[in-house]
């Protein structure tokens, strides 16, 4: 029995001193000190053994797992330096070496935009102001002039809140996410005493089918100068200034009669671009414009006649696609790096 205690010593002790691992150390600690090692086991058998030859054996057993419990603390700590110092030598920071850029974040092409635009009007003396996206239906159509049986009211253009029944039937409280930023215009007109010039932009929805021009959301921006002799030759030389400072160049602008609820006379503005582009040389539909209509300043609480302006409303997201020659206005709101960090 001396012999074969002996023996275990002899081995193990031999094995964890060979150990290279701290995953081969465990299977040996487990081996030689776990509950099922022949150690272990020896020791729970030794209350079956005579008394004196019980202490003398116990005695020996102890100190030979004492023995491989010393040897294995002294082994863990030897491989986990060298691991350490390994790792260490591994992820040693050469300093020497040239550094990394590091890349920084970058404003989004609709940001960009939208900047320069108010940069533009800011320096023709127009405030920016803002207003809510969810929007009364009063606001975006009844104040506007915008007729009861208008085709813009319909499901296929607008999307319409759920609210309890008893606000359905009230212009004032049904809501809806904003079809336009020409709802801001009565709004500001309401708490403000002309005259001014403002610009509303912001974030408008359409209930459109999906294509490469249209999405069920974009950005626009309402402008709206109102004063005693505001006129349509205002407008345009606004109109002009604005595309040349935007465009960086000389373009032509031209006012088509149209139809608006709120404004009266309305026009298409539509511009002719110099250049090479696929867009240079032709006439391109760009806003939406007019005289403000006066039920739009009776609604907004003016007596009729007393004032009066203009407003047109672009949209951002056109005016960007046109910047930087971008053929599909998804791609805006892709949040693909691939198109995003372009700009």
């Amino acid at each position: 029995m001396d012999l074969d205690l002996n023996q275990i010593e002899k081995t193990s002790l031999q094995e964890i001193g060979q150990a290279k691992t701290t995953a081969i150390l465990e299977e040996l600690r487990i081996k030689y000190l776990g509950r099922k090692s022949p150690l272990s086991l020896f020791l729970r058998g030794l209350k079956d053994k005579p008394a004196e030859e019980r202490a003398k054996l116990g005695k020996l057993s102890n100190d030979i797992k004492r023995k491989i419990e010393l040897e294995f603390e002294k082994k863990l700590l030897d491989i986990k330096e060298k691991e350490l110092n390994q790792k260490i030598a591994g992820e040693k920071l050469d300093v020497t070496a040239p550094g990394k850029k590091v890349e920084q974040g970058h404003l989004h092409p609709l940001t960009l935009v939208k900047r320069e635009i108010e940069s533009i009007f800011h320096s023709m003396g127009f405030e920016t102001i803002e207003g809510p996206e969810v929007e009364t239906e009063w606001y975006n159509f009844d104040a506007l002039n915008v007729p009861a049986d208008h085709p813009a009211r319909d499901m296929q253009d607008t999307f319409w809140l759920k609210q309890p029944e008893k606000l359905e039937k009230d212009p004032r409280r049904r809501l809806l996410p904003r079809t336009h930023t020409t709802a801001v215009d009565v709004r500001f007109l309401e708490k403000h005493q002309p005259p001014f010039r403002i610009i509303a932009p912001g974030r408008v929805f359409r209930n459109e089918a999906t294509d490469i021009t249209h999405d069920v959301q974009f950005y626009q921006f309402d402008t709206l100068m109102v004063g005693h002799d505001v006129s349509l030759a205002n407008l345009k030389g606004i109109v002009q200034q604005f595309y040349k400072k935007f465009f960086k160049k000389d373009v032509e602008v031209r006012f088509v009669c149209t139809y608006f609820p709120f404004t009266e006379p309305s026009v298409e503005i539509q511009v002719k671009i110099g250049g090479n582009t696929r867009i240079s040389n032709r006439w391109i539909e760009m806003a939406g414009a007019g005289m403000l209509h006066q039920n739009v300043f009776k609604a907004a609480g003016y007596a009729p006649g007393e004032w009066q302006g203009f407003a047109f409303g672009m949209t951002i997201d056109r005016l960007a696609m046109m910047k930087y020659g971008i053929d599909d206005i998804r791609l805006l709101y892709s949040g693909d790096l691939r198109f995003l960090n372009q700009f």
